[in-house]
């Protein structure tokens, strides 16, 4: 009796393009996040063209796309990016790539205590903690899912 002889898959890398991380973290987003998305400061963006935030400065690459964000004001944001999570504090802007990052806090999110807006804590893959802004209440959800879901596709 002859039995069919089988090969092993030899491992097939793909590489994920922006467009499908930014489907996946938009998809994951919208799952997550309760309607109507009319938050005081936090967006999530179908396209970069959404982005209104003129003064603020990004250098994206040529295909990087915006996911979402939560701009308090010029001077304090956290926009999501599908290669990159933007945050600037009091002034300060910090740049952080989040391959090999690790999800650790997400602060007082449901808004408890009366705060408008939390820090979320990522641990990057050089083992230095990471802050991001996030806005409490059920606007929450669009930075939590957005970070979560794009460490976990990258």
């Amino acid at each position: 009796m002859d039995f069919p002889i089988f090969y092993p898959l030899r491992s097939i890398k793909m590489t994920k393009t922006d467009k499908y991380i930014h489907n996946i973290c938009i998809a994951s987003i919208k799952r997550h996040t309760m309607k109507p998305y009319d938050y005081k400061w936090t967006v999530f963006y179908e396209s970069n063209s959404n982005f209104c935030y003129s003064g603020l400065t990004l250098a994206l690459a040529e295909s990087e796309l915006i996911i979402c964000s939560v701009v308090i004001d010029p001077g304090n944001y956290s926009i999501l990016t599908t290669r990159h999570l933007y945050t600037k504090r009091e002034g300060l802007e910090y740049v952080a790539g989040l391959e090999g990052a690790t999800d650790r806090l997400y602060g007082n999110f449901k808004g408890y205590r009366n705060e408008i807006f939390t820090f979320g804590q990522i641990l990057l893959k050089d083992g230095t903690d990471f802050e991001y802004f996030i806005e409490t209440g059920k606007a929450s959800m669009v930075m939590v899912y957005g970070v979560r879901t794009l460490i976990q596709t990258i």
